[in-house]
């Protein structure tokens, strides 16, 4: 079996982390030859690396595995070379800026075929850096609360900033700050997405939607419509809807949250939201958001449910929450995070309205709360009839 290069091997290329705090990391560089920078999070899954780096929420920060090895089954490749809805891939390319490992492996041993995570990055012109210790890093992100980075590989020449739309903001040398700025046009389709045929048609607002959003709406007999973020809502005719999850700051998402009050939640049919889409439809609902010191970033984040007085493992990605005091007459607190009893889900009191902050539909991650697909297309049935 092959076997990945030694991370204290001195020929290998340097590249460094450069940290807004001053702190600079030196490693080796792994993946595109191109200097990148971006809001610093982390990840702690063993597996289902593919799935977090094509993970639109993760748009515009470097991602740190806190696991030891990444990339030691490859990246799966689709047999009829069709990315779309494939397994293994939450999106149609690499979202996050850059990624950090402790050590990378070379090669690629899927059942499914497909290629190395180096050549996978390389392909996509995403950088890395290998050899730094992630833990410490880790820590240090929670420790510093707002921290970016930037990945300086060795000759290495600047972004491409027409990769997406959003870096077109800033100057090279530059900190990344991607919460500044509206993130939907970088990771909403285009064009209505038509899917399946099944008895039950579901809007989706694609803010950055996961791929297994769609998948599991699928499953449970639903044609899906994906609509892109700044359609017409009130043209829409659908049995449901769900507000996808996305990278960014609710608030800066233009009139969206102005235009789901008024044609979402006016519609009066059965709502989902899901991260970012629980943030916007609280906003919508009256409540307010706010940045959390920390986020919570890891794939064993413990909810708790009040009404059904059951704990769960959740998979989550997030630097904004809703702030529990804003919580409106009209809606129920549903979720609360174990760990800071930060607000981790919401529903309506009278209406089939409601959002959780975590995945329910995670890829990679938890599959405790999947139930929640099953009840929020119980109520799209229940409506429908």
């Amino acid at each position: 079996m092959e076997k990945s290069k030694n991370i204290f091997d001195k020929n290998y290329k340097k590249a460094y982390l450069e940290l807004s705090n001053g702190v600079k990391l030196e490693g080796r560089a792994i993946g595109a030859n191109v200097i990148t920078s971006g809001e610093m999070v982390f990840n702690t899954g063993m597996l289902g690396y593919s799935e977090s780096m094509t993970d639109p929420s993760y748009l515009g920060q470097i991602l740190v595995f806190s696991f030891c090895l990444i990339g030691n089954y490859g990246i799966p490749f689709p047999k009829d070379g069709n990315f779309f809805m494939s397994k293994g891939h939450e999106s149609s390319s690499i979202k996050t800026q850059g990624i950090i490992v402790s050590d990378v492996y070379d090669g690629c041993y899927h059942h499914d075929g497909g290629i190395s995570i180096q050549d996978w990055m390389k392909s996509q012109d995403v950088p890395g850096i290998a050899g730094i210790d992630t833990r410490y890093l880790v820590q240090m992100i929670r420790e510093s609360g707002n921290l970016w980075g930037r990945i300086v590989p060795e000759g290495a020449k600047p972004q491409d900033k027409n990769k997406f739309e959003f870096l077109k903001n800033f100057e090279d040398g530059q900190y990344v700050d991607p919460s500044k700025y509206n993130l939907m046009p970088s990771v909403s389709t285009k064009e209505i997405l038509y899917m399946g045929d099944g008895s039950k048609v579901v809007s989706v607002i694609d803010c950055g939607a996961k791929w297994n959003i769609m998948r599991m709406l699928l499953e449970r007999d639903c044609k899906v419509n994906v609509l892109p973020w700044d359609s017409d809502f009130s043209k829409i005719s659908c049995d449901g809807w769900v507000i996808s999850n996305g990278p960014g700051d609710p608030k800066n998402t233009q009139d969206l949250v102005e235009r789901i009050k008024k044609d979402v939640l006016g519609s009066n049919k059965p709502v989902l939201g899901i991260c970012l889409g629980h943030q916007l439809l609280a906003l919508a609902s009256g409540a307010k958001t706010k940045r959390l010191n920390h986020g919570h970033r890891s794939h064993n984040q413990p909810v708790f449910s009040l009404p059904e007085k059951k704990a769960y493992m959740s998979s989550q990605n997030h630097r904004y929450a809703v702030e529990k005091t804003s919580i409106q007459p009209d809606w129920q607190l549903w979720f609360e995070n174990a760990n800071d009893d930060s607000v981790e889900g919401l529903r309506h009191k009278t209406k089939p309205f409601m959002s959780v902050q975590f995945h329910p539909e995670a890829s990679s991650g938890p599959n405790d709360t999947s139930w929640i697909m099953d009840k929020f297309v119980q109520l799209v049935e229940k409506s429908k009839k």
